[in-house]
């Protein structure tokens, strides 16, 4: 068997595993899906419609069969569809929905979540019809003298029952969406399950606290601007869709039939100003909150006209016999747009967002904040990462008193509507850095802006646990402590055999500031710096990573490896580490490069005569950094996704830049490890904080520049190993 053989075995038994894994929790859901096929077989409803057959009456649930004294019908008709195509709906709905629910909940507790919702929402729905059906109500009347079957209502219930188990902002997000399903197919559609669903859904939201020892709670949820933002986004995508698809299906629900003159030319007007309005609202436009509450207003004051007109206008019958009138249309309308404005006023606050242009125009000004962030940085003090924060291609949000006063700031960069944080707040303590943070994101998503903290420490990420926001271990940062550090021992030999080489091969260290080194090296420097740039196929990667530029910076320095000729083997950059008293108590590495066919252990040689360089001048020690796209994650399930981001998105580049490759060269130096984090809102900001950090790091260079360059690399690399 050849290597990929068994690598695929392997595949397919880990696959196997894990299945088995999977089944083993989900016992109630996989018994439903089980009993539903083996009825399906045994009454040949698999592939002959029930609707169509006498079993019909015998199995299935509704007012008419609980009036006959069927009372067994409730349980029996759980496990049926009318038609055989609606087995995959049902029994593959059962699958998903179920198994979800009994994996957050547990098999006894969606067992008796399930099967109460399901009996409510049948026996409730048939109460209902039994008590409003004489008034001669047309839709009552039709739908009490339907049959059902199916385990649907029970499979919702369960849903919404375990969305008790969520952590906020899913916990309100999936009963949005539930609640308005419900409320939308209730009034729209208006068939027998709609009803039965709905109550339901209404039954497992109040049942899902109790499951669990809790109180249930009626509070509203409390959102933040970025929630409000989405919820009102939300609901004039809704209404767009609800005007299309009552053009397209004209429907006979509770609040009567739709009339079907209605201009598609204007449905289709109507839609796609909805469309933009939600767009604009999802960025937070104060122009477009304002827009969308007047159109809001006139358009409720309007339907409210309208039906008020079609109350009093005489009636149109169809062939049917049915009256047709818009009041369904205006009704379903009218209460969207309620909800609309309800939406808009409660999160007023939210809609703060200056246009585009303003903004970047606001954002360029602000470049002359780099003078005042350097400034504090040397006055508070900052960390590892600080210096990387006053880099030209940032942002400076400054933090300033009611007299003017800048009191901390934090450096960003924005990137397909993300602002990226880079590093911790700078400010006089953890209080005023908290402070700082808190304002720069009411800034940020004031402007329309959602906001991540990249490459922070645990007080930042201790700040966001706080306020319910997430984080990821991203990096590990590698810190050599320079008191008492000395090259001994077996474990130091690559160090000592790289020290002792250089001295027999007549290279020197050479320290200090690159703009005041001679042209002559400056130029290798550069050329060193382009050579590799080209072997790469892909620009300088920016964000965390600097070149040549950042290391001219006057407070930056250099460490040469020169040899005898003049000639320059290899090169690293020194970022300063500032202490509260303005002191450089550390050095940040950033630049590391070498002359592909020069001293082969040249930056294990620029390394260590750094931080013996360093120690000497009081430095209490040196960071190699965290190499970027590598991390050591906790495993966790909320955390899963953005480690498999970083982890693809690494594999992919990491032929083109070595990260794990030069994780792995740092542990040469032994040193100790401190946590990186990534700070984030909530999960569904991944695939957004994923696109950013790509652009962020690579801004010059597109997608398709990453795949070409990848793949030229790897094969490379297999002609070389070939």
């Amino acid at each position: 068997m050849t290597a990929g053989q068994l690598a695929t075995s392997a595949t397919g038994e880990g696959a196997a595993v894990r299945l088995a894994h999977l089944a083993r929790r989900i016992p109630f859901t996989l018994s439903v899906v089980a009993a539903m096929l083996v009825l399906g077989v045994a009454t040949r409803s698999l592939w002959s419609a029930l609707e169509d057959r006498d079993l019909l009456d015998a199995v299935a649930y509704g007012l008419p069969a609980l009036e006959d004294g069927r009372w067994w019908t409730p349980v029996t008709g759980a496990f049926f569809a009318l038609v055989p195509a609606q087995y995959v709906p049902v029994a593959g709905g059962a699958l998903v929905l179920l198994g979800w629910a009994e994996l957050r909940l547990g098999t006894r507790r969606v067992a008796i979540a399930a099967v109460a919702c399901h009996l409510a929402g049948v026996l409730l729905t048939a109460l209902f019809l039994l008590a409003v059906s004489p008034t001669g109500w047309g839709w009552a009347v039709r739908l009490s003298e339907r049959l059902d079957v199916g385990f649907s209502a029970g499979a919702l219930g369960a849903v919404a029952a375990a969305s008790v188990t969520l952590r906020p902002p899913w916990r309100g997000r999936l009963r949005a969406v539930l609640t308005l399903y419900a409320v939308i197919a209730l009034l729209y559609i208006g068939l027998l399950w709609d009803i039965e669903h709905a109550i339901a859904i209404l039954g497992g939201l109040a049942l899902g606290p109790l499951l669990l020892g809790r109180r249930p709670s009626l509070a509203l949820p409390r959102f933040s601007r970025h929630e409000w933002r989405v919820v009102s986004s939300a609901f004039y995508v809704v209404s767009a869709m609800v005007q299309v698809v009552l053009y397209v299906t004209p429907s006979n629900g509770p609040l009567g039939a739709t009339t079907d003159e209605t201009d598609a030319f204007g449905v289709l007007i109507s839609a796609a100003i909805s469309l933009l309005l939600a767009d604009g609202l999802r960025r937070g436009s104060r122009r477009v909150w304002f827009l969308a509450g007047a159109l809001a207003t006139l358009s409720f004051l309007a339907q409210c006209l309208l039906i008020v007109v079609q109350l009093v206008a005489p009636d149109q019958i169809d062939r049917d016999g049915d009256v047709v009138t818009s009041i369904p249309d205006l009704s379903l309308s009218l209460v969207i747009t309620a909800v609309q404005l309800a939406v808009l006023v409660l999160g007023r606050s939210a809609f703060q967002a200056r246009s585009s242009r303003r903004r970047r125009a606001e954002i360029a000004a602000g470049a002359s904040d780099r003078d005042t962030a350097v400034a504090l940085l040397k006055t508070h003090g900052g960390t590892t990462m600080s210096w990387m924060g006053t880099w030209a291609d940032n942002h400076w949000f400054i933090h300033r008193d009611r007299a003017g006063a800048p009191l901390g700031y934090v450096a960003f960069q924005v990137h397909r509507g993300m602002a990226i944080a880079l590093g911790d707040a700078v400010g006089a303590d953890v209080a005023a850095r908290a402070a700082v943070l808190q304002a720069f994101v009411d800034d940020q998503e004031i402007h329309g802006l959602q906001v991540c903290f990249f490459s922070v420490t645990q007080e930042v990420a201790d700040w966001g646990r706080a306020r319910g926001l997430r984080q990821v271990l991203v990096a590990e940062e590698a810190i050599i402590d320079l008191p008492g550090l000395e090259f001994k021992g077996k474990s130091w030999q690559s160090v000592r055999t790289a020290l002792n080489r250089a001295g027999k091969d007549g290279i020197t260290y050479r320290e200090g500031r690159l703009a005041a080194m001679p042209r002559g090296l400056l130029t290798q420097v550069r050329a060193i710096s382009e050579l590799w740039v080209s072997d790469k196929g892909l620009p300088e990667m920016g964000f965390t990573l600097g070149g040549v530029d950042e290391a001219l910076d006057p407070d930056t320095r250099v460490g040469l490896a020169i040899d005898t000729d003049m000639t320059v083997h290899g090169v690293t950059s020194w970022l300063p580490v500032h202490s509260a008293s303005g002191e450089v108590r550390g050095w940040t590495l950033d630049v590391m490069r070498r002359l592909p066919d020069g001293f082969p252990p040249v930056t294990e040689f620029l390394i260590a005569s750094a931080c013996l360089s360093f120690r000497e001048q009081g430095a209490s020690f040196v960071s190699l950094s965290g190499a970027p796209l590598t991390h050591s994650g906790d495993g966790t399930a909320e955390r899963a996704a953005l480690e498999r981001l970083l982890d693809q998105l690494g594999e992919a580049m990491e032929p083109l830049y070595g990260f794990r490759s030069l994780d792995s060269f740092k542990r040469k130096f032994r040193p100790r490890h401190e946590p990186v984090y990534l700070v984030f809102s909530d999960e569904a900001a991944l695939p957004r904080i994923g696109l950013a950090l790509t652009s962020a790091y690579l801004p010059g260079a597109s997608l398709r520049d990453l795949a070409r360059a990848g793949l030229q690399s790897r094969k490379d690399d297999t002609h070389a190993s070939a």
